[in-house]
């Protein structure tokens, strides 16, 4: 008789990715850590004041580096904070601005963590100087991204947690 090996799925964590405009940065964000993450991690981003376009310099950026730019838009946090919305593990804000603002109380009380980068968005200069930012940044989140993705977190406690990923914020 044939033994069966049991499988346990692997816990799957939300994560929101906060900045003001959701235009860049927490887009960016976004589409990395759907794709670093393979399914252990869901990224979301959102931001406290949308501008209602994504900026499309962050788009190409995306997909230079392989990553679908299809299904993104900036849109509002709230829409994470009313019931029936995914309850986040994580929250990180990506931009000096979201990362003093009062932020919603989040359903599940998650890990947050102030992750800045400059805005890329704000680059003057030629299209190829612009790109050249946007692809800084998006090397920056992905090396923190990188970094997050290899924690153990299903074995450390919630204060390993938070230093851990404040940590990764400071690098």
């Amino acid at each position: 008789m044939r033994r069966r090996r049991l499988v346990v799925a692997e816990k799957s964590y939300n994560v929101l990715f906060l900045c003001t405009g959701n235009s860049a940065r927490s887009i960016l964000a976004e589409g990395l850590l759907n794709f670093e993450g393979k399914g252990r991690f869901h990224a979301y981003s959102a931001g406290s004041f949308p501008n209602g376009t994504v900026n499309p310099i962050a788009l190409k950026t995306l997909e230079r580096a392989g990553i679908s730019g299809q299904r993104y838009r900036s849109k509002s946090w709230n829409e994470f904070a009313v019931p029936g919305a995914p309850v986040m593990d994580f929250v990180f804000t990506v931009c000096d601005d979201a990362g003093g603002e009062i932020c919603p109380v989040w359903p599940g009380h998650p890990v947050t963590a102030h992750w800045g980068v400059p805005d890329p968005a704000a680059a003057g200069g030629s299209d190829e100087h612009k790109a050249k930012i946007f692809r800084e940044t998006l090397r920056v989140l992905s090396n923190r991204i990188r970094v997050f993705t290899a924690l153990p977190v299903e074995k450390l406690d919630r204060l390993t947690l938070k230093k851990h990923v404040d940590d990764i914020g400071r690098s």
